[in-house]
């Protein structure tokens, strides 16, 4: 992840007097657009990084409500991101969750970058998801369905436009004027894109699930076998996207087993239910590098929660134009 020739210490800007450098939302995603994330996370897992090495993220009570912690290291580069959760923040016209990530050098762990938190969130799981999916869906994938509007809806469907040539994508939530908000930015990407529901994963190709949702959104009986399903709407084990009965009969792939078992409601629930096998799920790395074969006799479900590694992947791409 460090460009040959240089260090750390080289790479990053300084802010006034020699303290590390801040970058802004915006700077972030100048430096690091979806496709460019995409393939610096692609290229960290052909590597041999195993997303197994990160540490746990760790949640502390703190106030009305929590910090979560996230460190990891790869090569050159340390970094965490500490993220606060604070559930009556909209009350007072404020995020919810806030965050702001550390990077530095992992030689003397000193501190080279401080970056804007959730837009590094907003990057890097869509770009994840992206991965899994050029790996998992049908190469000749048409129809895209969408279930959610927030922000990581409208990022799903730009970085899967990157990798598909969809001719239909089809957004599906509560909210009449949010939907029609995420179908008009899909039709801003040159997409045909409209409203539907949840019967839409009929003839999908690949689905989306981008939700808060505690309960599954759709009949998991009803997706077809070729297709591909991507749930990354939430970490804890008492919520889930998808039911057991996708789950049961799809080959699933995750960021990593542990992590999963322990945070993916998804996996947790349709386990516990004996729907699912734990030995049965599949490392996305080992998709990436060959070692296992997507099954396409079956639905491919990719499920993911966010890791650390892919924070400090995409800061290190911030503040390395070369790595």
């Amino acid at each position: 992840m460090t460009t040959e020739g240089s260090t750390p210490q080289e790479q990053c800007s300084t802010g006034i007097q020699g303290a590390p450098a801040w970058y802004t939302e915006e700077q972030i995603v100048r430096a690091v657009p979806a496709e460019r994330a995409r393939r610096l996370l692609e290229a960290t897992l052909r590597s041999g990084f195993r997303p197994e090495d990160d540490p746990a993220r760790s949640n502390v009570p703190a106030g009305e409500g929590h910090l979560l912690l996230m460190p990891s290291v790869i090569g050159n580069w340390a970094g965490i991101k500490v993220a606060s959760v604070s559930p009556g923040n909209p009350e007072r016209d404020l995020p919810r969750i806030q965050a702001t990530y550390m990077l530095m050098d992992s030689a003397t762990l000193s501190l080279r970058a401080l970056l804007e938190g959730n837009v590094l969130t907003t990057l890097r799981t869509p770009a994840i998801s992206a991965v899994a999916t050029d790996y998992l869906a049908p190469k000749e994938a048409t129809k895209l369905v969408v279930f959610g509007t927030g922000p990581q809806a409208l990022a799903h469907i730009a970085a899967f436009a990157e990798i598909r040539s969809f001719t239909e994508v089809v957004v599906c939530g509560r909210t009449p004027r949010k939907v029609d908000a995420a179908v008009d930015y899909a039709r801003t990407l040159g997409l045909a894109a409209r409203s539907g529901d949840a019967s839409e994963v009929r003839d999908a190709d690949v689905v989306v699930c981008t939700t808060s949702a505690a309960e599954p959104l759709f009949d998991g009986a009803l997706v077809p076998d070729t297709a591909c399903v991507v749930a990354m709407g939430s970490h804890e084990p008492q919520f889930r996207e998808l039911d057991s009965a996708l789950m049961g009969r799809a080959q699933v792939v995750v960021e990593d087993r542990a992590t999963a078992m322990r945070e993916a409601g998804d996996v947790i629930q349709a386990v516990a239910d004996s729907s699912l096998h734990e030995d049965s799920l599949v490392d996305l790395a080992d998709v990436v590098t060959g070692a296992v074969a997507p099954d396409e006799t079956r639905p491919r479900v990719f499920k993911c929660v966010g890791m650390s590694w892919q924070d400090l992947v995409v800061a290190v791409g911030v503040v390395d134009p070369n790595a």
